[in-house]
């Protein structure tokens, strides 16, 4: 077991594929953060009424993750077989489900806005800040999930640089378009909450039209073009299921996990939550390397097997365990670093910034363990085809043990700020334990089958 392997290559691929990677989410990071310092501006009830409403986007978000990291699997390991027919009728599928969520999602938001955030909170102002933020979101989901899923995509083969320009792009079309809408600049009627959901929605049409547009007419690559979509895929449907549904179900799952813990906070006050959602922004900062490290160790490790090399790719996961920790203390350092920055950045009551000093200090902690397992579970064992086990192992952690124990410290106790985001994060050192056994057994590396294998 060598956490450090003597591979040039290796470690250049990682840092060609993962740089560009954690760039982009750096930059998404920061237009998150400027979402949340200018509605912040507007009142903190308006920031809570956001950031609540945020977090039944976010399920559409991780369910489009679980769609788009489900397909990487076969994506990468096709690739590395230079099979492109089964390639492309996995971008297929892919594209299918991901059309039916957005309308799932859509219609939902349209129908009922106000029950989705009673969900979250029993604040009658918060609600209605956040209804209005929702109603502008209605068509936001088919722009967010292609974008999304045709970025993990490209990826997948190498195009990395192509979804970095346009989140580059999109942040200055997001930040100029929240300053005109919700300030009412420029001849614009001051919207509020409103307007930063209007420059989510702009932002979102910019980020659609620049990715799926180069897939669909210019990418050589892979070679889709719009028409595949209607073509049938054949028995690959199978393989997908097999491999790549037990992503979709984990991160689903997983996703209506970190809304009951959003739940479990937006139960908590007003404080509590305006504290989280400054937080939250510092820990996307802090983390977005792993990320890279996360989607690099994935694609990497897909086509390390996909040319046949087992034991290259074990090797290549310990490499990563390494990267992981590593990657883990930095970002702790960088959180204790910034934490007084960011939330000096915001107008807080002192009760809020007292709240979020304590929160910082918990999410440093954390994050070594969640940056560990992270590159394990969406990265390595994710690459070798673990899925299943996986599923498993992501949400009972999560259910059995953050939950639980997060809803105990915070409801029934009432425990300090500190120890109630430590529990409902529990999860995390948890998973990063499991990780390393799994690792060593070498039993997460798995076959996946071409269309013909199938038939």
């Amino acid at each position: 077991m060598k956490l450090f392997i003597k591979d040039k290559a290796f470690y250049k691929k990682v840092a060609k594929i993962s740089v560009p990677i954690a760039l982009q989410g750096l930059i998404t990071s920061g237009v998150n953060m400027m979402d949340t310092i200018m509605v912040g501006a507007v009142g903190e009830t308006e920031l809570s009424a956001v950031s609540l409403a945020n977090q039944f986007i976010t399920i559409f978000h991780i369910f489009c993750m679980g769609i788009g990291m489900g397909a990487s699997v076969l994506v990468s390991r096709y690739y590395g077989m230079n099979d492109k027919p089964a390639l492309k009728k996995t971008v297929t599928i892919m594209l299918r489900l991901c059309l039916l969520m957005s309308a799932l999602f859509c219609v939902a938001t349209a129908v009922m806005p106000a029950a989705i955030m009673k969900i979250y909170t029993t604040e009658q102002a918060i609600i209605d800040f956040g209804i209005s933020y929702l109603n502008y979101s209605v068509i936001s989901y088919f722009f967010l999930g292609l974008s999304l899923t045709c970025t993990i995509v490209l990826r997948n083969v190498g195009q990395v640089k192509i979804p970095l320009f346009t989140s580059i792009g999109a942040f200055f079309v997001n930040v100029g378009a929240n300053y005109i809408f919700i300030f009412g600049k420029l001849g614009m009627p001051e919207m509020g909450v409103a307007g930063a959901a209007v420059g989510t929605l702009i932002a979102r049409i910019f980020e659609f039209s620049v990715i799926c547009g180069y897939l669909f007419l210019y990418d050589k690559e892979i070679g889709y073009r719009i028409k595949e979509i209607f073509k049938p895929v054949g028995a690959l449907w199978r393989e997908y299921i097999r491999i790549s549904i037990p992503v979709f179900i984990s991160d689903g799952i997983l996703a209506l996990g970190n809304n009951t813990v959003a739940m479990v906070i937006g139960r908590m006050g007003e404080s509590f939550v305006a504290a989280n959602a400054v937080t939250a922004v510092t820990q996307q900062l802090s983390s977005v390397m792993t990320q890279g490290f996360s989607q690099a160790g994935a694609i990497v490790t897909g086509y390390t097997l996909g040319e046949g090399d087992r034991k290259k790719a074990q090797e290549q996961g310990y490499a990563f365990l390494g990267i992981g920790f590593v990657f883990g203390l930095i970002a702790a350092a960088i959180i204790l670093g910034i934490s007084g920055a960011m939330i000096a950045a915001y107008d807080l009551t002192e009760e809020t910034q007292a709240i979020a000093r304590e929160l910082m200090l918990s999410i440093a902690i954390i994050i070594v363990f969640q940056a560990t397992n992270s590159i394990m579970t969406k990265g390595v064992l994710r690459g070798g085809g673990d899925t299943k086990v996986l599923m498993i192992a992501d949400n009972l952690f999560l259910w059995v043990a953050s939950i639980p124990l997060g809803a105990l410290a915070g409801l029934v106790l009432g425990l300090p700020a500190f120890w109630v985001y430590f529990a409902l994060k529990i999860d995390q050192v948890l998973k990063a334990v499991w990780c390393v056994i799994r690792l060593r057994s070498g039993k997460w590396i798995k076959k996946i089958r071409t269309e013909n294998e199938i038939e």
